[in-house]
């Protein structure tokens, strides 16, 4: 039974916490908040104790989740990887890609899991679909929200599109060349909207749509290879997938599949404890973190810098890899 504790217990760490509190494999020490009132209520709901300062988990914990407004992801994980603590930092993983790449270092350094948050690569619909996925040419998505006040200290594009962002960067397996973006603020101070157009190497394009004003809510993707379609719809947990016939007058025959609702973040916090138990690998690395960052501040940078439909060269091949 592994020690483990989450920091921070706000919407998003109260159901770590609860979920640290119902694992078999999990001893859930504590919860630590700045919010005294916010951290003491979650510590009784899953009976353990409050700390008010993290860093006096050091020492008592074999692994945490960081589930910090996304200014304190960097400091807060940096104190428990260089404490020799495996991490679970919500995504996006730090602000600034220098600060990514530390913690992607300390984490090699100290042998430690780094495992980043990206909560729909545990949805069962995406994992259906994982052995169709072969050659993409094009792929569409689309995720929508209503606002939520308390998603405010970052844009669109880190709160909603990196997900998107994430599942193609890991699917397309070709470097990234091209950006070209638009969006805008609305509702808060940062962008609320935001489109995307990704160009990769091997001549895949991707366009994706964010919106966090929106009055329904809609996460799909369609990904588009030869002869075949495949729809994600995350939400319904529905894939529905189309593809030609062999008759000399080919014809489109579809097949849908409807999963029963899978709770991903317990699927997500299991696998993170495997992982600490049996050193293997995460299924989101740290650099797959980093990789989504980098994408979602490139978009971020052409519609802060243009103010309007903008197109940015990322470089070269070997550049990309690098930078990605």
């Amino acid at each position: 039974m592994l020690r483990t504790a989450v920091v921070g217990t706000g919407y998003l760490g109260k159901y770590h916490a609860q979920k640290y509190a119902s694992l078999p494999s999990s001893h859930l020490v504590g919860v630590a908040d700045l919010d005294e009132n916010c951290g003491r209520r979650v510590a009784r709901e899953c009976k353990t104790r409050y700390f008010s300062d993290h860093r006096q988990l050091i020492g008592l914990v074999d692994a945490v989740s960081v589930v910090v407004p996304t200014a304190m992801h960097h400091a807060v994980s940096r104190d428990f990887l260089r404490a020799g603590v495996h991490v679970l930092v919500e995504k996006p993983m730090a602000t600034t890609l220098p600060q990514a790449q530390e913690m992607i270092e300390l984490a090699r350094e100290q042998r430690l899991v780094l495992q980043v948050g990206f909560l729909e690569r545990y949805n069962v619909a995406l994992d259906s679909v994982s052995d169709k996925v072969t050659q993409p040419k094009f792929i569409e998505s689309h995720r929508l929200s209503s606002f939520k006040p308390r998603s405010t200290d970052i844009n669109v594009i880190m709160d909603l599109m990196i997900h998107d962002l994430d599942i193609i960067l890991n699917i397309v397996d070709s470097p990234l060349i091209d950006i070209a973006a638009n969006g805008t603020t609305v509702l808060s101070e940062s962008i609320d909207i935001a489109q995307a157009r990704l160009s990769f190497a091997s001549g895949c394009v991707a366009n994706l749509t964010a919106s966090r004003i929106s009055q329904k809510s809609k996460r799909k993707m369609h990904i588009f290879q030869s002869a075949s379609c495949i729809c994600v719809d995350f939400q319904a947990s529905k894939v529905s997938h189309f593809y030609k016939g062999a008759a000399e007058v080919p014809a489109i025959h579809c097949e849908e599949h409807c999963f029963a609702d899978g709770d991903a973040l317990k699927l997500e916090i299991e696998d993170f404890l495997r992982c600490v138990a049996f050193s293997d690998p995460p299924k989101v690395s740290g650099e797959d973190g980093k990789k989504a960052l980098s994408a979602a501040n490139h978009i971020a940078d052409v519609i802060e810098n243009s103010g309007a439909c903008h197109t940015r060269q990322i470089g070269n091949s070997s550049h990309i890899r690098l930078a990605l």
